[in-house]
């Protein structure tokens, strides 16, 4: 599989979702949403997992906006806040209330340890789309010359300290999280051995 296989869907909504992104995001996060999805398109494919590109596309775009301080929240865990903008974000699209609600759940989920892919695959796809990306989990399943043309493409750049410095700054001011949780477990860790680099 190449990155040519992997057509980044261009919707009003997915395109829309790109700017969203790129207005309140900065490169590496933005990078790291666009190789999230496309860890997870390339597994679909593989697997044979039928998936609905466009919702797994901006639910990866949008993922993390609630790192940024326009869209945190002192409350809720990242995830949470991050698929509340997305159903605002859905609505505005024109979206269904249940499309929106699924973009909602998909974010939530991608912070699960795992993802029935059979009750959502979209979310089963951002969520080790995001750990393969983030820690280099179970990185055997993605063909290497699609690692290599991905990575020239969206490079990480300075996610490494910028992702560790959002999640720490999460644990410490929301203890009951999973951004505390992935601290606890030594995400950094995983980070700095992660494959992708």
């Amino acid at each position: 599989m190449h990155l040519d296989e992997l057509p980044l869907p261009d919707s009003a909504a997915a395109t829309s979702a790109v700017e969203v992104a790129r207005e309140y995001q900065s490169e590496a996060l933005v990078n790291h949403c666009v190789r999230s999805y496309l860890w997870g398109a390339a597994q679909g494919r593989l697997t044979g997992l039928e998936f609905d590109d466009e919702l797994l596309f901006v639910s990866a775009m949008l993922h993390d906006l609630a790192l940024v301080p326009e869209f945190d929240n002192y409350t809720l865990p990242f995830e949470n806040a991050s698929g509340h903008v997305a159903w605002v974000f859905g609505a505005g699209a024109g979206w269904s209330k249940e499309r929106r609600t699924r973009a909602s759940e998909v974010i939530v989920r991608h912070m699960w340890d795992e993802v029935d892919p059979a009750v959502d695959p979209e979310g089963h796809l951002l969520c080790i789309g995001t750990g393969l990306d983030i820690s280099g989990r179970h990185v055997e399943l993605w063909p290497e010359t699609l690692r290599t043309e991905v990575l020239e493409r969206y490079p990480r750049l300075t996610l490494r300290d910028e992702f560790l410095r959002c999640f720490v700054d999460q644990a410490d001011r929301k203890p009951v999280s999973s951004a505390a949780d992935a601290i606890a477990s030594g995400v950094a860790g995983r980070i700095d051995t992660n494959p992708l680099g």
